[in-house]
Order: C-alpha cells, then sequence, then structure tokens
C-alpha cells in the first residue's frame, strides 16, 4: 500500500528523544562518536552491531546512567538533568530494564512493582497495589506476585522487572540486551511482552541480539560498529538489503551460521 502525499505535508509531532552530536570517551577509546538521532512517540528502535560498537552505552546516556561528554540529549525537548531529584524524576519517565534482572531479593514481587510508585511517584499504597497487580498480570505473572524473586525463572523475573519499569508510566523504555542472561527457552516469553508492549505503541529503544525481535518488532533498525551508526532502515530494507560492507559482513556470520 502506498502512503498518499497528503499524509506527509502535516507536520509530524517534535521527536520524544533527541540525541545531538553526542560524544563519550572511556579513556582513549571513543565509544560514541558524533551520535545524532530521533526517536518518536510510539516508535521501537532496535540497536544491533558486534560486542562494543557501543549500542549499549548509547542506550544507557539516554537516562543518564552513562554521561556523555559533549553532544546534547533531550527528553521531551529538555535537556536531561544533571542529578539529584530532577534525574530521578527523569529515571522515572525512562524506564530501564538490564541483562540482570536487578529485583529487590527481600522484597516480594509485588512489593518490587509497587516500590519506585510509592516513594517516587507518591502514588498512594492501595493505587500503587492495583497498578502492580494489573501489570503483573499483562506480563503473564500474576500468580506469582506474592513470592520472593528467587522462586522465579530467569524469565519470570525478567517479566516483573519490565513490569516493575511500566508501573511508573515511563515516556520511554530502554532494554539493553534484555534476553541475553535467560535461557533459551525463556528468551521468547520475554520478548513476546516486549512485542506487546511495541503493539500497544510504547516507545522502546532495545539493545539486542534476537535477530528475529528486530525483523518483527521494530519500526527502524539501527547498525552500530566503532561507536558510530553506520546505517539505519527499516527492517526489512536493512535484513535484505544492508547497504554498508560493515553491516553485509555482520549478518553474514548471524544469520548463516
Amino acid at each position: 500500500m502506498t502512503e498518499s502525499p497528503v499524509e506527509d505535508s502535516t507536520p509530524a509531532a517534535a521527536p520524544l528523544v533527541v540525541l545531538s552530536n553526542v560524544n563519550k570517551h572511556y579513556g582513549a577509546l571513543h565509544v560514541l562518536q558524533d551520535i545524532d538521532l530521533e526517536i518518536r512517540q510510539g516508535e521501537v528502535v532496535v540497536l544491533i552491531g558486534p560486542s562494543g560498537s557501543g549500542k549499549s552505552t548509547l542506550c544507557r546516556t539516554i537516562n543518564r546512567l552513562e554521561t556523555i561528554d559533549s553532544g546534547t540529549i533531550t527528553l521531551s525537548g529538555r535537556p536531561l538533568p544533571a542529578e539529584g531529584r530532577e534525574l530521578a524524576k527523569l529515571r522515572a519517565e525512562v524506564g530501564m530494564v538490564f541483562q540482570s534482572f536487578n529485583l529487590f531479593a527481600h522484597k516480594t514481587v509485588l512489593e518490587n512493582v509497587v516500590l519506585a510508585q510509592v516513594k517516587v511517584r507518591k502514588v498512594l499504597r492501595s493505587h500503587a497495589e492495583k497498578t502492580a497487580r494489573e501489570l503483573l498480570d499483562r506480563v503473564g505473572v500474576g500468580a506469582q506476585a506474592d513470592k520472593y524473586p528467587a522462586q522465579l525463572s530467569g524469565g519470570q523475573q525478567q517479566r516483573v522487572a519490565i513490569a516493575r519499569a511500566l508501573a511508573m508510566k515511563p515516556k520511554v523504555m530502554l532494554f539493553d540486551e534484555p534476553t541475553s542472561a535467560l535461557d533459551p527457552e525463556m528468551v521468547n516469553e520475554v520478548l513476546e511482552v516486549m512485542r506487546q508492549l511495541a503493539a500497544d505503541g510504547m516507545t522502546m529503544v532495545v539493545v539486542t541480539h534476537e535477530m528475529g525481535f528486530a525483523r518483527s518488532a521494530a519500526n527502524r533498525v539501527l547498525f552500530m560498529a566503532d561507536g558510530k551508526i553506520v546505517e539505519q532502515d527499516t527492517p526489512d530494507a536493512f535484513f535484505t538489503a544492508p547497504r554498508s560492507d560493515r553491516a553485509k559482513d555482520f549478518l553474514s556470520k548471524i544469520l548463516h551460521h
């Protein structure tokens, strides 16, 4: 189906996240080089590329878990705050799901999802518990609410971590290799939750090695190498006909082994 030209002439909404000329060094290593990126509301952007290409670092700059040396990053048109209370607020706006689940081991699953709502968002506990139960149901672990993280499988723990991030009603969700610590049979249950979030219109930035997810859920695939965005395209175009030699080489190694 072709787009009608009328749609193209309407002004697009301002992007939700904008990275402009972002640079980051670890000592002599230039891990992010002049990164320019705009992410629109409801867009799912998947970052792929070889290890050490800067994907996770880029993802983590968006909620200031990694600071940058130069350039600017804005969320909803406002620069990321440097520290203190404003930074805590920002982290509530930007949900993050890590490779490790980072759940509080001494708190129940329900309490893990309730805690930040009460402490950071100042939500009444009764409301926070209602939200937590709804979200745990949504990610398929409602029956585990009264258990402790250690009693859950890795896939269940990661789904609790997703529910916990969603409970803050974030504007954007960051996923930093959310399935790489999971046993293979648990990967799909987490990716399925993420696919559903994407279908529901959540703005997402996902660093992953799961090419099937990139193909099926992304609006845009960004291929990174050596701290640069080498190319970006729709999943169809990227996986069918990558333009750069780096991307062709990367795909030939991972898709045909």
